[in-house]
């Protein structure tokens, strides 16, 4: 069996790709134009299906999406912040300042100890210058110191310490307790007698 040899073109052709084809090689036989396969309308039957399960899906998703919604609002709303409250606080009162202190200067002169006074007992024999050596007033005395020869308790007031009889202002003897009134610048002389004692 005997092939017929091909004949060469005439020049080179590009292929569809832009390649140049050589002139052992055939090009491919054209492609059919690509149509849209036919298909047979739908059944009405199973379009509701299809629209009604399309339904209920987005109804169980749209319940889904709501229920979380609620949820998420809750949260949201027991996270938002408690509504402000306003509170007055009384400034507390300024404590008063504290009352100034003075300090004055103050001198105190001691008072001057008083000088013993003049004894306002008598113990013993002798003269005594009354305001100086006794102090004026009435004198007690329990009588006789020691009554061996009955002389008894001599007592005088006197003008001055002479010794004169003319010195004398009131004088006397006891035997027992006598009472003596003497005055500021007169001389009270005493023998033999017991303790002078000041009671008036």
């Amino acid at each position: 069996m005997t092939s017929t040899p091909s004949i060469p073109p005439a020049g080179q052709q590009p292929d569809g790709a832009g390649r140049t084809t050589s002139w052992g090689v055939m090009p491919p036989p054209p492609m059919p134009p690509a149509h849209p396969p036919t298909m047979g309308k739908p059944s009405r039957r199973k379009a509701w299906l299809t629209h009604g399960a399309t339904a209920f899906v987005a109804l169980i998703f749209g319940a889904a999406i709501g229920g979380s919604g609620e949820s998420g609002d809750t949260t949201a709303s027991s996270a938002r912040p408690a509504p402000a409250v306003t509170v007055t606080k009384t400034a507390d009162a300024a404590a008063p300042e504290p009352a100034a202190t003075v300090t004055q200067k103050v001198t105190v002169t001691p008072k001057r100890a008083k000088k013993p006074g003049p004894p306002t007992t008598i113990d013993g024999d002798g003269q005594y210058l009354v305001g100086e050596d006794i102090k004026d007033g009435t004198y007690k005395t329990a009588g006789p110191q020691d009554d061996v020869f009955g002389l008894g308790c001599y007592w005088a007031r006197l003008k001055n310490a002479t010794g004169e009889f003319g010195a004398i202002i009131a004088n006397d003897n006891i035997t027992g307790q006598a009472r003596v009134t003497v005055h500021k610048g007169e001389y009270f002389e005493t023998k033999g007698c017991q303790k002078w004692e000041k009671v008036g």
